[in-house]
C-alpha cells in the first residue's frame, strides 16, 4: 500500500504508527533502489529542482536512454554534484553526452570527470531565458512607447502569453490576435520570428547545417537594432558548442518533466520532508527505468 498511498492513509487503515510505517518503507526502498548502479549508462540528463519555494535546491541526474533516476542530491553547485561523478568512477569514461541547462557548475564538473563527453544545452531552458530577457524586455519597451495610444498599449502589455506560446498551441482567435499584433509592431515581430529561428538551430540535421543556421541567427540578431536581443545573442555565443551538439545528440531535459511533476506529487503526499534520504529514495523508486 505504501507504494501507492501516503503514510498517513496507510496508518489510518492499518492502525500502525506513522513512524513505524515510514521506517518499514524506507528499508524497502533502500533494498530496492538504494544501491548505485551505472551499468550501461552512456547519456545523462541533469537538472535542478526546488526543495522549498524560492530557496534550497537539489539536483536530479537521469540515465537519458532508460529514463531511470540514477542519483538525487542536495544543492546545484559543482561540489554538490561531485559525489555523483565519484560514484560513477571509471564509468565516467563511458559517458558520451550530458544534457543540461546553461549551468556553468554542471558544465565544469562534467568536463572535469568526463572530458570526452559532449555537453548538450537544453532547448527549453534557452527559449525560456529568451522569453524573459528578450521578448519581455521588448514588450515592456514597446508598451512604454505607446502611452498616448491606450488601446495599442493595452494590447502589447497583455500579449506576453501570445508571444511566448508555440503557434501550434494557439486557438484560432488567439492566432488572429497574434498576427494582428505582429503586423502592427515590427520589433515584436522581429523577436517573435527569431525565437522560432533559434529553435530551428536545435533541430538541424547535421552540425554543418546547425552552424549555418546559428550564424544566420546571430547575424539577424546583431542587425536587428534591438539592444536586449543583441545583448542576449552576445551572451549566447559562448554556449554555441553545447547548442550545436544537439545535431549529434538529440537530447534535452524534457525527459525530466515527468520526474519534476512526480516530485511535486511526492511533496504533496508529504513523504518526509524532514528526511531527505527518504524523499530522494521515493524519487528514485518512481523512475526505476525501462528495460534495455
Amino acid at each position: 500500500m505504501l507504494r501507492l498511498l501516503p503514510i498517513s492513509h496507510v496508518s489510518q487503515l492499518t492502525g500502525l504508527h506513522w513512524h513505524t510505517l515510514k521506517t518499514l518503507d524506507k528499508r524497502r526502498l533502500q533494498a530496492e533502489v538504494g544501491t548505485f548502479d551505472s551499468t550501461g549508462v552512456r547519456r545523462l540528463v541533469m537538472d535542478e529542482f526546488a526543495l522549498h519555494k524560492g530557496h534550497r535546491y537539489a539536483t536530479v541526474i537521469m540515465d537519458a536512454e532508460r529514463t531511470r533516476v540514477l542519483w538525487v542530491g542536495h544543492g546545484n553547485s559543482r561540489e554538490a554534484v561531485r559525489p555523483f561523478f565519484e560514484l560513477l568512477g571509471k564509468h565516467c569514461q563511458q559517458i558520451e553526452a550530458v544534457a543540461m541547462d546553461m549551468n556553468t557548475a554542471f558544465d565544469l564538473e562534467v568536463k572535469k570527470h568526463c572530458p570526452q563527453a559532449e555537453v548538450v544545452y537544453d532547448l527549453f531552458h534557452v527559449v525560456a531565458r529568451y522569453g524573459r530577457d528578450v521578448i519581455d524586455r521588448i514588450r515592456v519597451d514597446q508598451a512604454n512607447l505607446l502611452r498616448e495610444d491606450k488601446p495599442a498599449r493595452k494590447a502589447v502589455k497583455q500579449s506576453r502569453w501570445l508571444l511566448l506560446r508555440n503557434r501550434n498551441n494557439l486557438k484560432d482567435g488567439q492566432a488572429v490576435q497574434l498576427q494582428e499584433l505582429l503586423a502592427a509592431n515590427q520589433p515584436l515581430a522581429t523577436v517573435y520570428v527569431l525565437k522560432d529561428a533559434l529553435k530551428d538551430v536545435w533541430f538541424a540535421p547535421s552540425v554543418r547545417e546547425g552552424w549555418r543556421r546559428w550564424r544566420t541567427w546571430l547575424r539577424h540578431a546583431r542587425d536587428s537594432g534591438l539592444a536586449p536581443l543583441q545583448r542576449f545573442a552576445r551572451n549566447l555565443r559562448k554556449y554555441a558548442r553545447g547548442i550545436l551538439a544537439s545535431a549529434n545528440f538529440h537530447m534535452h531535459t524534457s525527459v525530466l518533466e515527468g520526474v519534476n511533476n512526480r516530485i511535486k506529487v511526492i511533496k504533496r503526499m508529504a513523504y518526509g520532508f524532514r528526511d531527505s534520504e527518504y524523499f530522494f529514495l521515493k524519487i528514485k523508486a518512481a523512475f526505476p527505468g525501462k528495460a534495455r
